[in-house]
């Protein structure tokens, strides 16, 4: 049986009049994708505003001086990244903000065998959606009476390669 093809959406905070564009598409994103979702995760070491953040900064400032303040993770076999409950409103909403201000923020499909959002370096973001997720996240956004970005809406899904020729 042959895989869905993959669509690869640019999303970083640049990309946006407002950041908070991005964080609003994410938020849509994490709501529509729980049934696909696995781990959403980030790695709370060095956090930082990004410039495009514009109204929610010093509640986000507080945040990042929260996580500060915890003692650092240490051991050989602990990892510092941090596991986000999307059940949660709270949840969310911190990991929504702090995805853009984080080093690496992963959401990860079952397994951690697919990405479906990276947000990197506080700079690029990039949704990796099979088109059954694409359709589920457009209608989403435009139940909403916002529009998909008009790049997002040309996009088109490609296959993947064969699990032998990856990597």
């Amino acid at each position: 049986m042959a895989e869905e093809a993959v669509t690869t959406l640019r999303a970083g905070l640049g990309r946006f009049e407002r950041g908070e564009e991005a964080f609003a598409l994410l938020e849509v994103f994490l709501e529509v994708a729980g049934p696909w979702m696995g781990p959403v995760v980030l790695d709370p070491v060095g956090l930082r505003l990004p410039d495009e953040m514009t109204d929610d900064r010093a509640l986000v400032q507080g945040l990042i001086e929260a996580i500060e303040a915890e003692p650092p993770v240490s051991g050989i076999f602990r990892s510092a990244e941090r596991e986000y409950d999307m059940t949660d409103p709270q949840a969310r909403w911190d990991y929504v903000r702090l995805a853009h201000c984080s080093k690496l923020a992963t959401v990860w499909g079952e397994g951690r065998r697919t990405t479906y959002f990276e947000a990197a370096e506080a700079v690029t973001a990039t949704y990796w959606l099979p088109e059954s997720l694409k359709v589920a996240f457009f209608d989403a956004i435009q139940a909403k009476g916002w529009a998909v970005p008009a790049d997002w809406l040309a996009a088109v899904g490609k296959q993947p390669k064969p699990w032998w020729r990856r990597g």
